[in-house]
This record gives structure tokens, sequence and C-alpha cells, in this order.
């Protein structure tokens, strides 16, 4: 008997993350770290939303969730758009696929903005224009 898998990624800034949906009991990690112990907390929180939001669906699933490069936050909003597609992708749900768009368009939708490119002569964004040397 084959089992049923379902790999879904996520990106946001220079962070991706790939999750991996399987039946099981409800064990979700981070890096091979179980969610529990995952820090900072407020990481935690933001990894915790989809499977709150999946409520009981959440418990029948087992996530296994690799990501790499950004930062801390930009981490968890990788991870957690990687679980909630391919929580949405494993159980073919449309309430939850609702429910998830509701709540934050983020957790289905990647967000696409970026770092604007350093250009030369620029000095710091408070500035709106180059600052004149010929003063």
């Amino acid at each position: 008997m084959t089992t049923k898998i379902i790999v879904a990624s996520g990106k946001r800034k220079s962070a991706i993350a790939r999750a991996v949906v399987r039946t099981g009991s409800g064990k979700v990690t981070v890096n091979n770290k179980l969610l529990d112990y995952y820090e900072p907390q407020m990481a935690r929180m933001k990894l915790q939303e989809p499977l709150l939001l999946a409520g009981e669906n959440a418990s029948k699933l087992d996530v296994d969730v690799e990501v790499s490069g950004g930062g801390i936050m930009g981490q968890a909003e990788a991870a957690r758009l990687a679980m909630a597609k391919g929580m949405v992708a494993f159980l073919k749900d449309k309430k939850l696929e609702k429910a998830y768009l509701e709540y934050d368009r983020h957790l289905l939708v990647a967000d696409v903005r970026r770092k604007e490119v350093r250009k030369p002569n620029r000095h710091g964004k408070a500035r709106a224009a180059t600052q004149k040397s010929y003063r």
C-alpha cells in the first residue's frame, strides 16, 4: 500500500521552505525540531496559525518542514505558507482554503515583495532625493 504524500513550497523574501504533508498523528517538525520547541515564540505562534485554523484535520496529519535562507521571521512566514498550501492540497478541502484566505491571504498566496536594490550615490531612505554636493 502506498501512502499519500504532498510536498509544498513557500517563499518569503530570501527564505525558502519545503513542507512534506502525510497522514499521521499531528506531529509537526521544522528543521527536524518539534514545533513545541521552536524559538523564538513569535515565530512559533506564526507557524501554529495554519494548524489552529485547520482544527481537527491538523491532528490527522504529520508535517515536516525544511526551511533555509533569510531571517527568523522570513523563515517562519515561508514555513507557514508551505504548511498551509500542503494541508489544503492534501485534504482537498474548499472550506479550509476559504478559512485560510479569510484569515490571512498570505497563508496561501506568496508575498512577492523584495528589498529594493541598492543604488550608488544614494543615501538613506529618509531623504527622497539624492543630496546635492554643490551647496
